[in-house]
């Protein structure tokens, strides 16, 4: 199986995630596959959660909280934690609302406001909007691709699936314990509730670790910080067992060049390039030129689509 047919096989896929070290280009990376699906015939959301948010500026268009209609079936969505953290906690009081009287609301709602300011919430936030994404809540697209932020935040978003698990079950044995054994948790609108975003988090973390679902690619750049990132990524992935697409292997200088400097750092180049094939030799790797100019704009970002998946391969 060549490089270019494994990427042309991961369109297959429900969810692919973009990751690696800041700079490499992971957006255009992510934005260029998004665009080959779409071409392919997929209705493709391209959905960034990294707070720099370049899809717009790549794009050329104002993109929002909601999906955003950007080319036939693409569409963009930027997900921003502040945002996303004030509807949660909207959500939250909505449901809450009618089970109290007017004295313990006021407390409640002082409380979730509390909950809201504190650090982690808006990241909290961030990964309720992806899992209600990941587990297809949104039913017009058949895949969705993620422009994450750098590599530890986007572990750290993978992991907490399993952390908001074992806190849902301590609030969840809080509140049998208060209910007392004369009550049936099964009609409490709380215990409803929490198991409810139990059953979501469990549905939620089985298409994440499915291999026929999702896959992780990992975006780097032939230098020794990101290849020692990537290496970390690999290894912390793999112990969240979650499946690890490929490797794209970004701005590869050309070979031959009469300029002194260029070839200086094409010779260093090629040190890590086999340094990149010697260790990640299990992962599919996909090089990618240094193209000529930016990819900024829809005709530069398709150059760059055309050679993650050719026409063929889509």
């Amino acid at each position: 199986m060549t490089q270019m047919t494994q990427m042309g096989r991961l369109l297959e896929k429900k969810v692919l995630f973009f990751g690696g070290k800041g700079g490499v280009g992971k957006t255009t990376c992510a934005s260029a596959t998004a665009l080959a699906a779409s071409h392919a015939g997929k209705r493709v959301l391209l959905v960034s959660t990294d707070p720099a948010h370049s899809t717009s500026d790549i794009f050329e268009r104002e993109i929002g909280p909601e999906p955003v209609e950007l080319l036939p079936n693409l569409w963009g969505l930027e997900i921003d934690g502040a945002i996303e953290s004030k509807r949660y906690v909207a959500n939250v009081k909505q449901q809450i609302q009618g089970l109290f009287g007017d004295h313990i609301m006021k407390e409640a709602n002082k409380q979730i406001d509390l909950a809201a300011s504190m650090p982690g919430a808006e990241e909290m936030a961030l990964f309720d909007r992806m899992g209600g994404l990941i587990r297809g809540e949104d039913t017009r697209f058949d895949l969705i691709v993620f422009d994450t932020a750098p590599t530890g935040h986007t572990l750290r978003l993978i992991r907490m699936p399993e952390l908001m698990e074992a806190w849902i079950r301590a609030l969840s044995r809080s509140r049998q314990a208060m209910l007392g054994i004369e009550q049936d948790d099964k009609t409490d609108p709380v215990m409803i509730s929490l198991t409810g975003r139990l059953e979501g988090l469990r549905e939620f973390r089985a298409r994440l670790l499915s291999p026929r679902v999702s896959a992780f690619l990992l975006v780097l750049v032939a230098e020794r910080l990101p290849i020692e990132e990537t290496a970390r990524a690999i290894e912390q992935l793999d112990e969240a067992g979650v499946s690890l697409g490929g490797l794209i292997v970004n701005r590869i200088l050309p070979e031959s060049s009469p300029d002194p400097f260029l070839q200086s750092r094409h010779a260093q180049e090629v040190v890590y390039l086999n340094e990149i094939d010697r260790r990640f030799a299990k992962h599919t790797r996909v090089r990618v030129p240094q193209l000529p100019s930016d990819v900024h704009g829809i005709k530069t970002l398709q150059t760059l689509a055309e050679i993650l998946v050719p026409n063929g391969d889509a």
